[in-house]
């Protein structure tokens, strides 16, 4: 973890502010910072900014053992010895981080050290819905960990309200004068939660951090961010907020776990926030809430199984199975958009020149996904084929969903019930389709559905399939 020291030496120097209100709290490649190298040597030498070695080299006689100070990776496998052309000798680089830019023995990582951008501003929150008196009962539950600072779990059902149960927690954080950071796996969850915060707090800088964003200048005190993007912070966040906090590949890098420590102030707490918690966060947790119930009172829509015997030939062979093709008819009858979710890419694209010219794609690699999700959901187009990349973070009204090889090993079962949670999510249709098309019920359905079960059974009590009303 990189310690930072005040220095003196910049009393009676007066430092650019644009400069100071972009570097607080980030930890940046000296060759990202767009200054003149005089004005950075300046900076320096006035301890203005801190240089750190990139890569830390902890010598043994056996051999050496290598670490990355930008995203904390120590796996010794993921560093790479080459002839730089830079210092004109073998260096060592993370190729962990290497998609943020790489960084070697001979690069040097800069954080500010210099007076603080941060100002006490009078924050809105421009809210006029109300909670139920669940949501009011788990957000104040959540401020009251903040600011204790103590680690809290949001356990929430998919549609329970997630997002508007947050908004009272930052807005007194704010108040507080504290920086909040949102941390997500998902860019679309950051493309979800951005625009509906900026509109409810319309006094407050936000910054929404992800691969492509555009440039966004000034301090932020409220970042919403991929956890990705957190490996060029370091101690600046009071409060750290993960959501999604069991999704790929955050739950399974422990480099990106650390990266959340590492943006955060030494005593900070952290709110992980999930529909479907693991066994881990359940038990390493301090505050506790859990809503099992949409905010709209209507059970979780329970997957129906379908099969759909020998799928992969036949979209092999160019041929749409009937039974999907038949489920994709009557949802443009009804004028239902709809998401088809696909175990791989290369099954993706087999199957989309099967469909209709108004059904589209997406999936990671896409650098058109951001606009192919609000085409649908503008009903420019009438669904998205779609790998498990929109699994989480998606809300569109009348939502239908369907999974085909819903047996594959990809769709575990936590993932199935988020998928299964895109639908039925808003209160003017707060019921829908989604089905899970198979060749072969896996165990992971099975579980899947059992959740969903259980909890319409928590939240309703026995037979709770049935429709609800406020």
């Amino acid at each position: 973890m990189i310690k930072q020291t005040k220095s003196t030496r910049y009393k009676g120097f007066l430092p650019d502010f644009k400069i100071a209100n972009f570097m607080e709290g980030r930890i940046m490649r000296r060759d990202d910072l767009l200054y003149p190298p005089n004005l950075i040597d300046t900076y320096i030498k006035k301890g203005l900014f801190i240089e750190h070695e990139a890569i830390l080299v902890t010598r043994s006689l056996l051999k050496n053992h290598y670490s990355c100070n930008r995203c904390l990776n120590t796996e010794q496998a993921k560093f790479i010895h080459y002839q730089c052309a830079k210092c004109h000798q073998i260096c060592t680089y993370c190729r962990h981080c290497i998609a943020m830019g790489r960084v070697a023995s001979c690069s040097r990582l800069l954080t500010w050290n210099g007076p603080s951008s941060r100002r006490q501003i009078k924050h809105q929150l421009n809210w006029t819905s109300t909670l139920t008196e669940l949501q009011i009962k788990e957000s104040q539950e959540l401020t009251d960990s903040i600011m204790r600072k103590r680690l809290h779990l949001l356990h929430a059902v998919c549609g329970s309200g997630k997002t508007e149960i947050l908004f009272l927690p930052i807005y007194k954080a704010l108040q507080q004068n504290l920086r909040v950071c949102i941390a997500t796996p998902r860019i679309d969850v950051v493309l979800e939660l951005a625009p509906r915060l900026r509109k409810v707090l319309p006094a407050t800088t936000i910054h929404a951090l992800y691969g492509g964003a555009p440039e966004q200048q000034g301090y932020s005190q409220l970042v919403i961010a991929t956890t990705h993007q957190l490996y060029r912070f370091s101690n600046a966040f009071d409060v750290m907020i993960v959501d999604e906090a069991d999704a790929f590949p955050y739950a399974v890098d422990a480099p990106l776990q650390k990266a959340v420590v590492k943006a955060k102030k030494l005593d900070a707490p952290i709110a992980f926030v999930t529909a479907t918690p693991s066994s881990q966060l359940l038990k390493q947790r301090q505050g506790y809430s859990f809503i099992p119930k949409r905010y709209h009172n209507y059970p979780l829509p329970v997957p129906r199984f379908q099969p759909l015997w020998r799928y992969k030939q036949q979209f092999k062979k160019g041929k749409l199975p009937k039974q999907l093709q038949l489920w994709v008819e009557q949802c443009i009858a009804n004028q239902q958009p709809f998401l088809i979710f696909f175990p791989t890419i290369e099954m993706l694209e087999q199957a989309l020149p099967l469909f209709s010219q108004n059904i589209l794609s997406v999936h990671a690699e896409d650098p058109m996904r951001k606009e192919k999700v609000l085409q649908l959901r503008h009903a420019e187009i009438s669904g998205l084929l779609t790998t498990t990349i929109l699994e989480r973070g998606i809300t569109i009204a009348n939502l239908q969903v369907a999974v085909v090889g819903a047996e594959s090993a990809i769709f575990t079962a936590s993932a199935l019930i988020q998928i299964a949670g895109r639908v039925g999510r808003s209160q003017q249709y707060p019921v829908g389709d989604i089905v899970f098309f198979h060749h072969g019920i896996s165990l992971e359905m099975d579980g899947a559905k059992e959740e969903i079960e259980r909890l319409n059974e928590v939240a309703y009590g026995q037979g709770s399939t049935k429709l609800f009303t406020m």
